[in-house]
């Protein structure tokens, strides 16, 4: 058995097929995608359309559900004023039939793997927050990645392996009870390496490979430039 990991592919369907491929060439069972699956990247419908192709098993991240609440007429987070544009935009762009499927999506996803119990999520949402609606910001605020930090949001989680995303670099952290790992995002970094993991079956429960191999960087960015997404020249700044 062999699990792979995605998160945070945000419309990079250049860095999408790296993984994919490699995936393939593993021998890949099952593929786990922890959320942001759309907008800041030019090709939302593409990266959804090969994930639902490969059947890939998605939950939902904080740019899904505010893309949603626009199309659905709900409004905006308030502080993601921001982004409103760039959202609208994908908003427009996207596919019904992939309006449906991500408004479908749960917000974890939970499976006995390795001998061992997998907790999925995009970020940590306290309890009091799980069926809240993302006008009201359930995702918590991100906190600098290190194992204090982890175990504050995470300790309780009922679960040998979390993993999660929504923050871009790469977590792994672990403690005598658990262990923390977000693979970096796959679609958003300054570099040009898409980043994943892949689970598989070790001497002593999973064993766990993170990856990160180049992808074609120059077409993602001249089509960010031809389709004239908006704001990219703040998300190129900040994110790319």
């Amino acid at each position: 058995m062999k699990l792979g990991i995605v998160t945070d592919i945000h419309g990079n369907v250049e860095a999408l097929d790296v993984a994919l491929r490699a995936f393939d060439k593993e021998g890949i069972d099952e593929i786990w995608s922890l959320g942001d699956m759309i907008a800041m990247g030019p090709d939302s419908n593409e990266v959804m359309a090969r994930l639902i192709d490969r059947g890939v098993k998605m939950i939902s991240g904080n740019h899904d559900e505010a893309v949603l609440s626009l199309l659905f007429g709900h409004g905006h987070p308030e502080s993601y004023a921001h982004t409103r544009p760039h959202h609208e935009w994908v908003a427009n762009q996207l596919k019904p039939e992939y309006v449906d499927r991500l408004a479908a999506l749960p917000r974890t996803i939970v499976g006995d793997r390795f001998g061992r119990r997998l907790f999925g999520i995009h970020y940590h949402i306290p309890d009091e927050k799980r069926n809240a609606t993302i006008l009201e910001e359930p995702f918590h605020e991100i906190l600098e990645a290190n194992l204090v930090n982890m175990q504050q949001l995470y300790a309780d989680y009922e679960a040998d392996l979390i993993l999660f995303g929504h923050h871009h670099p790469v977590h792994r952290f672990e403690d005598e009870r658990k262990q923390y790992v977000n693979p970096g995002a796959l679609g958003v970094a300054k570099d040009s390496l898409s980043r994943f993991a892949i689970i598989s079956e070790g001497e002593q429960g999973p064993r766990l490979a993170l990856n990160a191999l180049p992808y074609d960087k120059r077409t993602f960015l001249e089509k960010m430039e031809r389709l004239e997404v908006p704001q990219r020249e703040v998300m190129l700044r900040l994110f790319y």
